[in-house]
């Protein structure tokens, strides 16, 4: 038996509960993984509250596909993974088929890697989501290159963090925006060329200065909303804006029907592009590995919870109040 977040309604934090299951064998192409953290995500705030670009199919539901710990158990025609090897899973399928919040977990061995040496289980369960994230946007998706300069929002969350690591990665220079003072410093230090304060800074006059008055080649906006037209009117002449979340929770307008603006492209985003794609995905993980060896990606963790204070964690999770990852740990690790 093993403990496994389950939820049996659509609604807030409070549906999930911890039920002892049968894990099973894996089945071909599968394996069954001991967990030790899981990194949580806003896909699975969505997921459980029926906001998600997908439904949930039947219940009770389970979450979360993103987790590092120990390979179990190999299912038939895996030869790529060996039992005991540390590893990480990458959120490469649906909460519908399978769900890693729980002690043991049985996954597709398409959607696992391993786990660096000097990645522990916490660190390493809060490096896809985001990595994924950022690479897919930045090199697939945009072709951000050296010299180009990115803004961003909400860039505390770990998505923003891995796209200022992945944007100087590149050669990039990161524009971060944050509500409050509080982060500024936090910001500059992980690596943000230019850091605005939104609530007491003029944003597009800061911007403008910090790119002689030609205006940002990238937005990436986690926000949407109404605000999406301020930050269209920051981008270059032929630059692109990427919508890659809804924090507002409000209804976007289309900017580009607003002839006074500048000409730019406009698109949304998901890291399903990335994940759904073998030959990208392959890509991603070796960039986001080689980011990691030469210790140019570091994950930031805000706060780890247990397993059994999950409704705790999500309700961290739903305040935005975090810098980084928020990671459960289940205490299976030594």
């Amino acid at each position: 038996m093993t403990r496994t977040v389950l939820f049996h309604e659509l609604g807030g934090p409070e549906v999930m509960r911890l039920a002892d299951l049968e894990v099973g064998d894996p089945g071909p192409g599968e394996v069954r993984i001991r967990v030790d953290a899981i990194g949580l995500n806003r896909a699975e705030v969505l997921f459980r509250s029926g906001f998600y670009i997908y439904p949930v199919r039947a219940f009770p539901a389970r979450l979360g596909n993103e987790a590092s710990g120990l390979v179990e158990a190999v299912g038939p025609g895996v030869s790529s993974l060996r039992v005991g090897q540390p590893i990480s899973t990458l959120p490469a399928f649906s909460q519908n088929d399978y769900g890693v919040y729980a002690d043991r977990a049985i996954v597709p061995a398409s959607a696992v890697v391993p786990r660096p040496d000097n990645l522990d289980p916490v660190r390493g369960s809060a490096v896809w989501m985001p990595y994924l994230t950022a690479y897919g946007a930045l090199v697939e998706t945009t072709g951000l290159r050296p010299g180009d300069t990115i803004l961003l929002n909400a860039a505390s969350s770990s998505s923003g963090l891995a796209i200022i690591d992945v944007a100087n990665r590149i050669g990039a220079i990161p524009i971060a925006l944050t509500r409050t003072a509080a982060k500024r410093d936090f910001l500059l230090k992980h690596g943000a060329a230019e850091v605005v304060v939104t609530d007491t800074e003029d944003v597009a006059a800061r911007v403008l200065d910090a790119t002689d008055g030609r205006g940002v080649d990238l937005v990436m906006d986690a926000v949407a909303g109404p605000g999406i037209t301020a930050l269209s009117r920051l981008v270059a002449p032929g630059g692109t804006l990427v919508v890659y979340g809804g924090l507002s929770g409000e209804p976007t307008p289309y900017p580009g029907l607003d002839l006074g603006l500048p000409a730019l492209n406009i698109r949304s985003y998901t890291m399903l592009e990335i994940t759904g794609d073998p030959e990208r995905l392959r890509r991603a993980v070796a960039f986001i590995g080689s980011g990691l060896r030469a210790g140019a990606f570091e994950p930031v963790v805000d706060r780890v919870f247990a397993l059994e204070d999950i409704v705790a964690a999500h309700r961290h999770l739903e305040s935005n109040a975090q810098v980084g990852k928020i990671v459960v740990t289940t205490g299976g690790a030594p």
